[in-house]
């Protein structure tokens, strides 16, 4: 089904995956027309569950739907619209980046949302701007009152992402790892895999949006010991001057050294959350527990991620045997491996 341009998207400056989003479009040259918060959505169809950014799309018959989970969205606009695209054309290339988005999709995400509300000034911060930008003006009166109830509806969601007393070292472990990871990366190379962006950048982009440039405290780790991340995130919210070329990309075979530092990051961390993740799910535990970088982990189980395992999964073996053979060589070491293995 064709697209109707411009594509109609809802959604926040705060939220990260609308960020990524609208990122995307810019860089891919697609007209949208973004419709902040609630303005212009009057009359257009609701998602089962509200999240962010809310596509509006025609489904088979040509009814417009809401659609929400962005690496789908990603996947469908590479189809409907050639030039430019954000999914390397080698496939083991691909699926490195499809990885490596769903790394910031889905442990990142866990970074943002532990540094957003578990921080006096970053709650503080939040509760004030966010409410502003649900798209209506908002008196003092009215901006505490939203302001407070958002806050505490979030933070009782901390739960949901594994941010929790036990969980916080780790991942404000991880989030310094990766911004040196990210820092040496960067000294050679503009995006993740070569000279171009691919969807893991607009992955990572995405949270780095607040986790660099909003929330105070991760806001200041980042300008402190990461200033070309900084910079990286701000670059890519709108690359739509950038002319790439086919030979922008790297050689998956000849990968560079900081490529395995990010692979092996994901391995470290978001690998063995996965794994203990979708056991749960799949055994219908009430909690998740598991050992990751070295100290206990403790969530509830979630659903979705498990899904995320079972498309990586389904990506990996529909690799071709010189395609599965450059992927294997790439993840070797990594800690990565038992993502592909028996369950």
């Amino acid at each position: 089904m064709a697209l109707e341009l411009p594509i109609a998207l809802s959604g926040s400056p705060g939220s990260p995956y609308t960020r990524k989003m609208l990122a995307v479009l810019r860089y891919r040259r697609i007209p949208y027309r973004f419709l902040a918060g609630s303005r212009g959505t009057q009359g257009l169809p609701q998602p089962k569950v509200r999240l962010l950014p809310t596509f509006y799309l025609p489904d088979e018959s040509g009814d417009l739907q809401a659609v929400t989970d962005s690496s789908p969205i990603i996947r469908r606009l590479e189809i409907a619209f050639a030039p430019r695209p954000v999914i390397p054309h080698d496939p083991a290339l691909a699926f490195l980046d499809a990885l490596i988005e769903d790394y910031g999709d889905e442990w990142m995400t866990k970074m943002m949302f532990h540094y957003r509300w578990s921080f006096a000034a970053d709650i503080a911060k939040s509760a004030t701007v966010l409410p502003n930008w649900m798209g209506k003006p908002l008196s003092d009166e009215e901006l505490a009152t939203l302001g407070q109830a958002f806050s505490e509806r979030q933070i009782g969601r901390l739960r949901f992402v594994g941010s929790n007393d036990v969980t916080a070292a780790t991942i404000e472990d991880s989030y310094k790892r990766l911004l040196a990871i990210l820092s040496r990366h960067l000294a050679s190379h503009s995006f993740a895999l070569g000279a171009r962006p691919g969807a893991g950048d607009f992955g990572m982009f995405g949270q780095l949006t607040q986790l660099a440039h909003f929330d105070p405290t991760p806001q200041a780790l980042a300008a402190e010991t990461a200033p070309r991340v900084v910079a990286y995130a701000a670059a890519i919210e709108d690359l739509s001057g950038l002319e790439p070329h086919p030979g922008d990309w790297f050689d998956p075979a000849a990968l560079p050294t900081t490529v395995g530092d990010l692979l092996a990051e994901i391995g470290r961390v978001y690998a063995p959350l996965l794994i203990a993740n979708a056991k749960g799910v799949m055994s219908g535990a009430e909690s998740v527990e598991t050992t990751i970088d070295g100290r206990k982990w403790v969530q509830q189980p979630f659903p979705y991620q498990a899904k995320c395992l079972n498309w990586l999964r389904q990506d990996y073996q529909a690799l071709d045997g010189p395609a599965k053979a450059a992927v294997d060589k790439a993840l070797a070491g990594t800690g990565c491996e038992p993502l592909f293995g028996p369950l």
